[in-house]
């Protein structure tokens, strides 16, 4: 495999792009010149300005190329993976769309595809974590706790988009689903919130998020949940937001014109939120996994505290999602992962030189997970 072509040049795209060119040849295309103007310093990736959201443009896009890296926002993502399916081609996405991605398996059988979705921080390095000790021990329960912020807080909102603002909006609003004794309990996003201690941040506040995705349907465990990290306060503004309607997509009429309320709040908010050049963020992801092992007891907490790059300038959510997605190219270029169809995540790390080798790779990046065993 030679050829990558990374469809979506925002913070992500841009890291899986430059980190990709090193080994692969890269083309990047994105719809905003900006975005690719800032690819323009690395002499070995070439660009493409076009609207992949018009019929037909990603399979005309992806036909040439030997993988496909999805990083379009999540209400695209379905769509791509599906278009890139229709084209032959095999694809690994990191975007949080809202549809069933095993809608697509029977299609993705049919034309010999493999399609790796989630494959990002939160979903996917959890996915892996999971599958890995999924194949080892009796897993009774799984928690993941995972977020991007700002160092800096800043009034109103101490908040900043690290990914797609509008997958931000996704997790404010879609109903979030997990597992409790077996059974699948369906909440409102902002639900149950709780404080939770990260070192060396403090204290953060968690809320349930749609995260689980496809676990809900791979795994057979008793108690499965994945929250949302804040700062604390963070969901009371939130859900004022929510419950006056800024969020809703239905049309409203305002001087004679249909106006959907998320469509203003967008166009409000995504300025306020961009990271300003030099503001630095930072991840903080927790998977706590509980079950038995060998007949004993165990507990294993995995702890990941990753910073913004001054050297490459480069946002923390960028390196930690989108080294997760290079990781699994890389894997998937020297034909280790042969699953054919929809490949969550989680199927990858059942392998154990799978698992260590995405450990290693980003190690080698400066993301560095640290594992308690109790």
């Amino acid at each position: 495999m030679k050829s990558i072509v990374v469809l979506g040049a925002g913070l992500v795209g841009k890291a899986i792009a430059v980190d990709l060119s090193k080994s692969f040849e890269v083309t990047t295309v994105d719809i905003n010149h900006t975005n690719l103007e800032k690819l323009e310093e690395f002499k070995k990736i070439k660009t493409v300005l076009t609207d992949l959201s018009e019929d037909g443009e990603v399979q005309r896009i992806v036909k040439d190329f030997d993988l496909v890296i999805g990083c379009l926002p999540g209400y695209m993502g379905y769509k791509t993976v599906r278009d890139t399916i229709l084209a032959g081609k095999d694809i690994i996405d990191i975007s949080f769309f809202r549809e069933d991605p095993f809608e697509l398996e029977e299609l993705a059988q049919k034309n010999n595809v493999t399609a790796i979705i989630d494959a990002g921080v939160a979903p996917g390095m959890g996915n892996i974590i999971l599958g890995y000790h999924n194949e080892l021990m009796e897993v009774k329960s799984y928690k993941c706790y995972g977020g991007g912020l700002p160092f800096k807080r800043e009034w109103p909102y101490e908040y900043k988009a690290v990914f797609s603002p509008m997958d931000v909006l996704e997790e404010y609003i879609r109903p979030a689903r997990y597992i409790l004794n077996g059974e699948l309990v369906v909440r409102e996003a902002l639900s149950e919130a709780e404080i939770q201690h990260f070192e060396p941040i403090g204290s953060l506040q968690a809320w349930n998020t749609d995260g689980l995705r496809t676990l809900i349907k791979t795994m057979k465990i008793p108690n499965m949940i994945e929250k949302t990290l804040r700062y604390p306060g963070t969901v009371n503004y939130i859900k004022v937001l929510r419950e006056t309607g800024f969020f809703s997509s239905d049309p409203l009429l305002v001087n004679g014109e249909q106006v959907r309320p998320i469509d203003l709040t967008a166009k409000l908010l995504f300025p306020v939120w961009e990271l300003k050049k030099g503001e630095e963020d930072f991840t903080m992801l927790r998977v706590i996994i509980k079950g038995k092992e060998k007949g004993v007891e165990k507990k294993y907490t995995y702890d990941l505290f990753d910073k913004y790059d001054k050297v490459t300038n480069m946002t923390s959510m960028a390196r930690t999602t989108g080294y997760t997605c290079t990781a699994i190219a890389h894997l998937f270029a020297e034909g280790k992962i042969n699953h054919k169809g929809i490949c969550p995540p989680e199927y990858i790390g059942v392998d154990k030189s799978n698992f260590e080798y995405i450990l290693k790779y980003l190690i080698d990046r400066g993301v560095q997970y640290h594992v308690n065993e109790e």
